[in-house]
């Protein structure tokens, strides 16, 4: 009995001691949690070069310099087509053609018209003649005279009328036929056979033969670069490798509804252009200024001014600095003046900084485990 109980009591003993250095470990490695700094590993990118120039890049679709958008001078149904998208036309070539039988029906009155009033002019003037002789004689007055010179005189502004309506009618048949002026390619078809079109209607697009150009939309923040006569490159989809020298030949004068400025540059004649290839329409910016580019993610808010945070390299800290933003991109902030080349921006998290935090730099980590791994090597081999 007396051995359990001793034995117990060293038991005891040990578990109360171990307790207590578990305690004593557990309060040193509180204390040390306490006063340990927090780091906060960031993202960052380095200032390069400021960039001295600025390329404006717009894509556009090669068209004709002239596009005729023919329509009929009549109204009526179109009853036949005679051209396809694609094809290529000459000057007097039928593209479409309209029911026409109104406007030969007018042709047949007209000229019935024209016909009676060529009688009434010979009639007139046989009774004028009559009239003259018998005044002559002395047998008439001078107002029968005179009535019968008006008469005729009627006659032949009637007869003047209906060789006028003659010949509309006749040009309102030949305008049933619509044709082409120029030489060129169809490039559209707005109405098929059986449509009731207007006179002025555009029914077949034809790109005449010729300069080709390339039109863009330019924003109104870039508009001020193209002026007319700018010489700009035009490359193309289709093959990398052909690069045209383009000139600016029109700037639009107003804005459409997309708030954009129509800009047409013309192109050398080159047989591997086509009507239809997409194209892109590169221009250095005049007198552009030098700036750097960061991150959009970069930009932070304080106190209402735009603000990055630099990195510190030395103190491992970071502070914020004011700057002032050029334009925003599709690759990010544009930033005038505040950065210089070398600078070190955090590149995301901006939120979660505050002046003098300290931080962790890409790859400082893996360095130092680096260095802790070759100086346990050098201990094992000494």
């Amino acid at each position: 009995m007396v051995s359990l109980t001793t034995n117990t009591l060293r038991a005891i003993a040990g578990a109360a001691l171990l307790g207590a250095l578990g305690l004593g470990l557990s309060g040193c490695n509180e204390k040390k949690e306490e006063t340990a700094e927090v780091i906060r590993p960031v993202k960052v990118v380095e200032i390069a070069k400021a960039d001295m120039t600025r390329t404006l890049d717009y894509a556009g679709v090669v068209r004709a310099r002239t596009e005729m958008n023919l329509g009929f001078r009549v109204n009526g149904k179109i009853i036949e087509r005679k051209v396809d998208i694609g094809q290529r036309v000459k000057p007097g070539d039928v593209l479409a053609r309209m029911d026409a039988t109104d406007y030969v029906l007018a042709v047949r009155r007209s000229q019935a018209d024209l016909d009676a009033a060529e009688k009434q002019v010979q009639t007139t003037e046989l009774a004028r003649n009559r009239a003259q002789t018998l005044f002559d004689k002395k047998v008439t007055s001078q107002s029968q005279l005179e009535q019968a010179e008006l008469s005729y005189e009627q006659a032949v502004s009637t007869r003047d009328s209906a060789t006028s309506a003659l010949t509309e009618a006749k040009n309102q048949v030949a305008y049933a036929d619509l044709t082409s002026d120029m030489n060129g390619i169809v490039t559209t078809i707005n109405a098929d056979v059986g449509q009731v079109v207007s006179s002025g209607t555009s029914v077949i697009t034809v790109a005449v033969d010729g300069e080709k150009e390339v039109q863009v939309a330019v924003p109104e923040m870039d508009i001020a670069q193209f002026k007319v006569g700018k010489d700009v490159k035009a490359r193309f989809w289709s093959d990398a490798a052909l690069v045209l020298d383009g000139k600016v030949r029109e700037v639009s004068g107003s804005a459409d509804q997309s708030r954009t400025f129509a800009v047409r540059v013309s192109l050398p004649n080159d047989p591997r252009v086509l009507l239809g290839m997409t194209a892109n329409i590169e221009a250095q910016a005049d007198s552009v200024q030098p700036y750097v580019s960061i991150p959009l993610s970069a930009l932070a808010q304080q106190d209402g001014k735009q603000i990055v945070w630099l990195v510190d390299r030395s103190a491992g800290t970071v502070h914020s600095r004011a700057i002032k933003v050029a334009s925003f991109s599709d690759d990010g902030v544009r930033v005038a003046d505040g950065l210089k080349t070398g600078d070190v921006v955090v590149a995301a998290g901006t939120q979660f900084m505050t002046e003098n935090m300290k931080v962790k730099l890409p790859g400082t980590a893996a360095q130092q485990a680096s260095a802790e791994t070759k100086a346990a090597s050098a201990d094992i081999v000494r």
